[in-house]
């Protein structure tokens, strides 16, 4: 048989996509380790801003390269977004127009180049990990600091109108299918694709736990909001525990948990620690105020963990609804918590998520659909 020719892919990432700890760096790294197991020659080019180089990138990459990200004040007042703005490289450019190989953008961050007219006939697939002017507009609305509150709708407002630059990608591909309704109807050539994560089988324990977990980065003020009103609005007169657990927590989460008897905080907890929480847990619950994107801890949890309580915005376009016990407010989550807490989790539950999750979200059959789309 002849050789195969070679399969190169340019890859930008928003962020240093190494430890995979966070939301969207968890599918930036999943899906490059999925390309390089399937043969394609990952050229990795990532923007740094607070996270250091990492070695295990080069495991599966053909290239890694690092471009400074100018976080400086200038670009909140251009009139493209400062996500965008702030992620400008010539040397990027240079190094993508070297050659002809597709590229795949992760974020609208990583956009810019679709306004550049050297790449107007170069295959261009572009990763939406969220519908961002909805994201941000949500931002806004959870945060309590003034100056942070005008920049999140001040960036809304400016990543609506820049949206438009989607147009000039080979193909968008949504991580939910709420997201892709929403780019189908403005856009041509979009696909589903759900994330790509670490998890290869459902480890859920049978029987009972001791606690209730919230898990998530702590630092992130959709993640902030979520977590206190757990432990003032629902576990404030339940007799279970509750636990905490995430990155970053600020003063003022540490303050009001040390006030509460029955809520614990885990500040930082290492990848094995948080797995051994969330197993151990009775209830995972996951919640959110902004249906956007796809949370991932939510696959986190019902790969791992037991009972899976959320609201219906954590399920916004996951197709996750039938593995998950809904309550959309504090009233119906104390409800749940109390029935929960009398009921083992049975073994037949294992064998459902394991089936659904298997249907919907195997890395195996996901990246197969990419290789198509960006070869």
């Amino acid at each position: 048989m002849p050789n195969m020719p070679e399969k190169h892919l340019h890859l930008v990432s928003f962020d240093i996509p190494w430890p995979a700890n966070y939301g969207g760096v968890i599918d930036v790294f999943y899906k490059m380790k999925a390309l390089a197991e399937n043969g394609i020659k990952v050229h990795l080019h990532c923007f740094e801003y607070g996270r250091k180089h990492a070695k295990q990138l080069e495991e599966y990459c053909y290239s890694v390269d690092y471009y400074k990200r100018d976080i400086s004040k200038k670009h909140l007042f251009r009139s493209i977004p400062y996500i965008v703005s702030s992620r400008n490289s010539e040397q990027l450019i240079e190094k993508l127009l070297a050659d002809d190989y597709p590229i795949l953008l992760e974020g609208l961050h990583t956009t810019l180049i679709l306004e550049d007219d050297r790449f107007r006939d170069r295959k261009i697939v572009v990763r939406a990990h969220n519908i961002e002017h909805e994201y941000y507009l949500n931002l806004a609305k959870a945060e309590s600091a003034i100056f942070k509150k005008y920049y999140f709708y001040n960036e809304a407002t400016k990543l609506k109108r820049y949206e438009s630059v989607l147009e000039h990608a080979s193909h968008i591909i949504a991580i939910s299918k709420k997201d892709a309704d929403y780019f189908a109807e403005n856009f041509q050539h979009v696909s589903f694709i759900p994330a790509f994560h670490p998890h290869k089988e459902v480890t859920c324990l049978t029987g009972l736990g001791k606690y209730a977990l919230y898990h998530g980065n702590l630092s992130v003020a959709e993640n902030f909001t979520a977590a206190k009103y757990l432990a003032t609005e629902v576990f404030n007169d339940l007799k279970r525990p509750l636990i905490i657990a995430g990155l970053n927590p600020p003063a003022q989460l540490v303050q009001l948990i040390e006030s509460l008897p029955n809520v614990d905080l885990v500040a930082n907890p290492s990848d094995q620690e948080l797995l051994e929480l969330i197993q151990e847990a009775h209830i995972n619950i996951s919640i959110t105020f902004q249906a956007t994107g796809l949370k991932l801890k939510l696959l986190n949890t019902l790969y791992n963990g037991r009972f899976c309580l959320v609201n219906d915005k954590m399920l916004s376009g996951s197709a996750l609804d039938e593995l998950c016990i809904l309550a959309n407010d504090a009233a119906s989550m104390k409800k749940q918590v109390r029935v929960l807490f009398r009921r083992a989790f049975p073994g037949r539950e294992i064998k459902r998520r394991s089936e659904k999750l298997q249907a919907l979200y195997h890395n195996d059959q996901n990246i197969d659909l990419l290789i198509e789309l960006i070869s």
